[in-house]
């Protein structure tokens, strides 16, 4: 069965092998998220991990589709990052986030006054592969959590609730 990850993000692409590679066949598709470049809220994020598994799921010999999305949040006390995961199976979709992190005001700044946290951490970094590696995650937390073992978190979370749901699809059925 083929899986069709909708990011050529090597972080994005490593975490979901990481998590489905043993099952699944891996394909990997820059799909169109739908939502703005910087996405500003959970649901904004959220919504573009669904939209970008949905159009995997769509392509031509899929079986399933999953979007990974990245993006910031403000709570009360400052703006966070968040990151969401999409997986969809036939009509089937299932969304789970992972953890959050407070951005320090010096980086939120720019990011709320419209720049996107990608091209603020290649500045703050002197990184043009940011992005692609640890992210800001990793920058933040020394090391100590990088963006694809984040998005790895994700990806066991949308493979729990898929097993979840194969196991008692009969079940939900005879409700």
């Amino acid at each position: 069965m083929k899986m069709i990850v909708g990011s050529k993000n090597p972080a994005k692409v490593q975490a979901v092998s990481a998590v489905f590679g043993t099952r699944w066949e891996l394909e990997s598709a820059a799909v169109d998220s739908g939502v703005s470049a910087q996405p500003m809220s959970d649901e904004e994020t959220r919504q573009g991990a669904i939209q970008r598994a949905i159009a995997c799921s769509k392509l031509d010999g899929a079986a399933a589709g999953i979007g990974l999305e990245g993006g910031v949040t403000g709570m009360d006390d400052g703006l966070y990052i968040c990151n969401w995961g999409a997986l969809a199976v036939g009509d089937k979709v299932w969304s789970a986030s992972g953890a959050k992190l407070l951005l320090p005001d010096f980086i939120a700044e720019p990011v709320l006054s419209g720049q996107e946290l990608g091209p603020v951490m290649r500045a703050f970094t002197s990184r043009q592969d940011i992005s692609t590696t640890e992210g800001a995650v990793g920058v933040f937390t020394d090391g100590h959590m990088s963006r694809s073992a984040m998005f790895e978190h994700i990806c066991l979370l949308l493979k729990g609730q898929y097993s979840f749901y194969e196991i008692n699809k009969k079940k939900e059925a005879e409700l």
